[in-house]
C-alpha cells in the first residue's frame, strides 16, 4: 500500500505526520521524501545514510551541420526549449521536459542527446524504516522527473510505502500522488488552511483517490475546515490539539512518537482508519503521469 501525505500549503505538519507514522508502526516501511525542492524529513528521521547517486535528465543538442533551420522542433516544443533564429538553432536545457518530440519530427536527424545534472537521490535507513529522498539542485525548476525517480524506490507489493509529498497543488504534487492508494491531507483550522485545503481536495478528486484529513492544532482557529469536510463528505481521521511539548520536540528535531506516548496511539489509530478506507475503496490503478 502507498500512502501519500500531502497538504495544500506548507507548515501544516505534513512531514511531522509522515515521519511519525512511518516510525510508530514498528514494521518495515519505505519513506520517500518527494518534497525534492526542500527535503526535510531527514531532519526528524536522522537516518543512517547508505549511499547517493546523481540524477540526470536527457536534453537535446542540435547538430548545426545537419540542421536546416526548418523550425519543426521549435513548433512541437510546448515549453519553448528550442528557438530557431535566422542563422542558428538554440536550446534552453532548463526548460526541456525530455519528451523527445523534437527528435521525432526532425527529418534531418540533427537532434543529439546529452545529460544534464538536476539533483541527487540519497538512501538510508532508521530501524525498520527504509528512507529515500530526492534533492533538486538549487535553481532547477523541473522537479517531476526527480520525483518519479524517487517513486521508483517504493516498497515491494504488500509492504507499506509512505510518501512525503510537496506542499501545494502544482505538478510536483500530482507526480507524488499519482497511482497511490490513499491521500492523507494535513491541514489547519485557519482561513489560509481552508483555502489551500479546498485546492488540494480538488486535485485528489481529479486523481480519483480516497482521502482523509488530519487537522493539526485543531483547537486554534475556527470550525470552517470541519464544516467543509462535512459538506464534502471527507472523513476527519485525526485531530491534534496544540501542545507546547510537541512544539518543543519538533523544534529540537525529535520524533513525537518517541517523546510523547499519545502520539504513538494517534499514529496507530490513524493507520487503522486508512486501512479501512482503502479496503472499502479498492486498489488504485498503477499508472505513471505524463512528463
Amino acid at each position: 500500500m502507498i500512502i501519500a501525505v500531502a497538504s495544500g500549503k506548507g507548515g501544516t505538519g505534513k512531514t511531522t505526520v509522515a515521519c511519525n507514522l512511518a516510525v510508530a508502526l514498528e514494521r518495515p516501511v519505505t519513506l520517500l521524501d518527494c518534497d525534492v525542492e526542500q527535503p526535510n524529513a531527514h531532519l526528524f528521521l536522522h537516518p543512517r545514510w547508505t549511499g547517493s547517486e546523481p540524477f540526470h535528465v536527457d536534453v537535446p543538442e542540435i547538430d548545426a551541420e545537419r540542421c536546416n533551420l526548418c523550425g519543426a522542433c521549435q513548433e512541437i516544443c510546448q515549453f519553448n526549449a528550442i528557438a530557431i533564429l535566422p542563422e542558428i538553432a538554440m536550446t534552453f536545457p532548463e526548460l526541456c521536459h525530455s519528451c523527445g518530440g523534437c527528435a521525432l519530427v526532425c527529418e534531418e536527424d540533427a537532434i543529439r542527446w546529452s545529460k544534464r545534472l538536476v539533483g541527487e537521490v540519497r538512501r538510508g535507513w532508521r530501524g525498520l524504516v527504509t528512507f529515500v529522498e530526492g534533492r533538486l539542485r538549487v535553481g532547477e525548476a523541473m522537479a517531476p522527473p526527480l520525483i518519479r525517480k524517487v517513486r521508483e524506490e517504493h516498497a515491494p507489493d504488500g509492504d507499506l510505502t509512505i510518501i512525503d509529498a510537496p506542499p501545494g497543488t502544482s505538478c510536483p504534487v500530482v507526480t507524488s500522488l499519482w497511482g497511490t492508494d490513499f491521500a492523507l491531507l494535513v491541514t489547519e483550522p485557519t482561513p489560509f488552511g481552508l483555502n489551500d485545503l479546498e485546492l488540494a481536495v480538488g486535485v485528489v478528486r481529479k486523481l480519483d483517490l480516497p482521502m482523509g484529513l488530519v487537522i493539526n492544532r485543531c483547537d486554534i482557529g475556527d470550525r470552517r475546515v470541519h464544516d467543509f469536510a462535512r459538506r464534502q463528505d471527507i472523513p476527519i481521521l485525526l485531530e491534534v490539539p496544540f501542545d507546547r511539548r510537541a512544539a518543543e520536540a519538533y523544534a529540537r528535531g525529535n520524533l513525537l512518537v518517541e517523546v510523547l506516548p499519545q502520539w504513538k496511539e494517534h499514529m496507530d489509530h490513524l493507520y487503522g482508519r486508512i486501512v479501512e478506507i482503502v479496503r472499502s475503496h479498492g486498489p488504485a490503478a498503477r499508472k505513471e503521469p505524463a512528463a
